[in-house]
């Protein structure tokens, strides 16, 4: 890779090997005019690979002629191991028609005439989706939950939390509920100390909190990370200390790509999330809206790549670059109203979890109904009706941050 990427890129570490292979077959089709297709994991069209890959071979001339989009491919390995891979053609003389292949609904695959054939494997302009500071959508500021850097002493289960003796106000002032993506989708139970440099003196008095304070201390001290060094001077807090004041909304960092709508949810003022969770902190209802639709899901699906096959959530890839157009008052109550309706569905199931309720064999159907009535509100923003597939989705979305990016 060096070999192939080292004077064209310095970015060349994040690609994947397949990578090598199309720059390789771009520069052999300029000796050529040769057409080359790979069948290819899919993460070549997926995430940070593609602002980095496809603008140096697309410098070259070539575009893509022809696609399949992501399917699922077993090989012959002993396990039957599962891929998901593409399909990919490209060419220096790709001529004003290409096919864009997809899956169908029977297992079959379907083609679309495009003009263009973007490095998503959209059928759309040759747009690179950037990281953004900001979001584009007018929405809240998506943050990292906070990392604890801790040795495991500020996080607590519920027996460590008995443990530690508390009177009733105590446990108010110095406990908090705390969520990483397992936590949040399966209702595991964490806990963590929560101690404001307030309230410092009065926790170091209790004897097993100033422990496990002191026991960060040294675990910080001993650490070769210098910042985790200089963190060692407040072992009694996690490196960042954001909760929400009134509410948060949470979006896990990792999940399944079995389910039909991302995992994002709600919390209390007295919960808070680690850095394998991002969180909207006291931001309007409406935001959860927009992440709880199937745009959103295709549009993190398509941009921001996977882990293994789960999707893998960026605030600045994925939230930040969403393009939603410019919403009005009511526009802004209508998908409040939405969020609602799911978070009220969710809860008519309670003790349920996010991993129960959106099984895809069992999701509860007032639960499927609220978000397909979210979704309805949201699509109507868009184009007035609701969209026919993703395919369209997509598209729609790709032509609005070209517009709104321009």
């Amino acid at each position: 890779l060096q070999r192939i990427f080292g004077g064209r890129t310095s970015s060349w570490k994040s690609l994947d090997y397949v990578a090598g292979w199309f720059m390789k077959a771009a520069d052999y089709g300029l000796q050529t005019s040769t057409v080359s297709a790979f069948v290819s994991t899919n993460s070549i069209c997926q995430g940070q690979q593609v602002p980095i890959l496809w603008p140096l071979i697309f410098k070259t001339g070539h575009e893509i002629a022809f696609a399949h989009t992501s399917f699922k491919w077993a090989n012959l390995a002993s396990h039957n191991a599962g891929v998901t891979v593409a399909i990919v053609g490209i060419s220096n003389q790709a001529g004003p028609v290409r096919k864009l292949y997809a899956l169908a609904d029977d297992g079959g695959s379907v083609v679309k005439d495009a003009g263009n054939i973007n490095a998503y494997l959209v059928a759309a302009p040759n747009v690179v989706i950037n990281k953004a500071s900001k979001p584009l959508n007018g929405g809240a500021d998506m943050s990292f939950g906070n990392k604890p850097v801790d040795g495991g002493h500020l996080l607590l289960s519920a027996d460590e939390v008995r443990a530690l003796g508390l009177t009733s106000d105590q446990h108010k002032k110095f406990i908090r509920r705390i969520y990483g993506s397992a936590e949040f989708i399966r209702g595991l139970e964490r806990y963590c100390l929560w101690i404001e440099n307030d309230n410092l003196q009065e926790a170091i008095a209790i004897n097993p909190i100033c422990q496990r304070i002191q026991r960060v201390r040294e675990m910080r001290l001993a650490s070769r990370d210098k910042s985790a060094n200089e963190m060692a001077n407040r072992a009694h807090q996690m490196r960042e200390m954001n909760i929400g004041k009134r509410q948060a909304i949470a979006m896990p960092c990792v999940s399944s790509e079995n389910r039909a709508y991302l995992p994002v949810g709600f919390l209390d003022n007295r919960s808070t999330v680690t850095n394998l969770c991002f969180a909207l902190y006291d931001a309007p209802l409406w935001n959860m809206a927009l992440i709880a639709s199937r745009l959103h899901l295709v549009w993190i699906a398509t941009v921001c790549g996977k882990l293994k096959t789960d999707f893998r959530y960026s605030n600045t890839m994925g939230w930040n670059t969403f393009p939603v157009p410019k919403l009005t008052e009511k526009n802004r109550a209508d998908l409040t109203a939405a969020a609602e309706g799911i978070l009220l569905a969710r809860e008519a199931h309670f003790p349920a979890t996010i991993a129960d309720l959106y099984d895809p064999e069992k999701m509860p159907a007032n639960l499927r109904a609220a978000h397909d009535h979210n979704d309805e509100v949201l699509e109507r923003i868009y184009i007035g009706r609701r969209f026919r597939n993703d395919t369209e989705r997509l598209e729609k979305l790709f032509d609005l941050y070209t517009k709104m990016t321009a």
